[in-house]
């Protein structure tokens, strides 16, 4: 057994534990982390490079995404190995009149909420056309956000955890959570199979695994793994060099109706491009429940390359090397959980969905001011009390 005290003890090695890790280790507390398989190895091995603020509600949810953003950008400067960090902007399409209407409301919303800083832009069919010649001619406008920007999440994962390491950190990598045991309100102790860590406070970020976490002290996690398919191109030349989306992601993302086949709304698919700084794109994405099945669907897969067709007629000259599915963490209301619990000292910081990398200096920072007592901004919209059905 290791006789060693940690401050903090962190469950889960993806974006979020990463980033807690870093930013709490920065206060001088004492840090561990356990990972049951090898750091960024889960969801944050199958996404997107996303950190974006045109896809969030206007208010607490926007709110969030800029202090993130803000604190990624610092980051690029910050840490010492460089994680691929460019700030392109990021542009919604929009296909028909009334989705540039409710686009154009999304601006002024936005624009409204965010006082002097004017983020978001209304963009005509000649703009789109001036912007690439990709575009399909039916598109008839869209948005643009140019505080949005793209980052490689496994890179960033590895530099979080790189940086930690200049302070009081350990990482324990193939070390699965057995159990956990609450001694007194003042120290836990983490089970490992025959290893046995102590920490005085313990933060749950075990991302699409943390209702089974939570289960270990009898608190139930209101996140369900939703599953989205990615595929990746060969390098070519770049559809654009921005964050390309239609606007039902918002409808798909939020749950809402949109004009698309039936098909297309069973699995939640909506163009997604984002380009890579190694000349190759992304393509997504899709949305459906189907629990901790990784497994590609290549029926969603057809459909995505669809999808991608009819906003890009040129796409379908491309060749794509690969695609993978991963699994995001969904909540009810899809804001994340960053909140103590009714077990004193056992924190979760998990339930990001597909804004896990946007949100994720954001959501260390919050937990480090957390551990230390220092906690800057009202979170109480992420608490897990919010949710009845968490029995908190």
């Amino acid at each position: 057994m290791n006789n060693k005290i940690y401050d903090v003890l962190i469950i889960g090695g993806g974006i979020i534990g990463a980033s807690v890790a870093y930013y709490t280790a920065k206060t001088g507390l004492s840090v561990a982390l356990l990972e049951s398989k090898t750091v960024a190895s889960g969801t944050s091995s199958k996404c997107d490079g996303n950190v974006l603020l045109i896809d969030k509600e206007p208010g607490f949810d926007s709110r969030m995404a800029i202090k993130s953003q803000a604190l990624i950008k610092e980051l690029s400067h910050e840490l010492e190995m460089e994680f691929e960090f460019r700030h392109p902007g990021s542009i919604f399409l929009c296909a028909d009149e009334d989705e540039l209407e409710q686009g154009y409301d999304w601006v002024d919303r936005h624009n409204k909420e965010n006082g002097k800083d004017k983020f978001f832009k209304k963009l005509t069919k000649e703009d789109l056309r001036n912007d690439s010649k990709h575009f399909s001619d039916h598109l008839v406008g869209g948005i643009e956000c140019t505080n949005d920007s793209t980052i490689n999440p496994y890179m960033l994962a590895f530099s979080l955890i790189n940086q930690a390491r200049k302070y009081n950190f350990s990482l324990f990598e193939m070390t699965p959570v057995t159990d956990i045991q609450s001694v007194n309100h003042e120290e836990f102790k983490v089970m490992s199979n025959e290893k046995v860590f102590k920490a005085h406070k313990v933060i749950n970020a075990a991302g699409v695994y943390s209702p089974h976490v939570g289960k270990l002290l009898d608190i139930e996690v209101p996140v369900v793994p939703r599953k989205g398919h990615i595929l990746v191109s060969s390098r070519a030349e770049l559809m654009g060099s921005r964050k390309i989306q239609e606007f039902g992601y918002l409808m798909t993302k939020f749950g809402k109706e949109r004009r698309a086949s039936k098909e297309m709304n069973d699995y939640g698919v909506a163009l997604v491009h984002e380009a890579t700084q190694s000349q190759n794109f992304l393509i997504g994405s899709s949305r459906e429940f189907a629990g901790y099945d990784t497994n590609v669907n290549h029926k969603v897969i057809r459909l995505i390359a669809e999808r991608a067709i009819e906003y890009f007629p040129a796409m379908k000259d491309m060749s794509f090397i690969r695609s993978y599915a991963g699994l995001r963490p969904w909540t009810p209301d899809s804001l994340p959980i960053i909140s103590e619990t009714k077990v004193p000292g056992f924190y979760i910081a998990a339930g990001h969905e597909g804004d896990g990398i946007g949100l994720s200096a954001i959501t260390g920072l919050w937990m480090s001011q957390m551990m230390t007592g220092k906690l800057a901004d009202d979170v109480s919209p992420l608490s897990i009390n919010r949710f009845k059905e968490a029995k908190v």
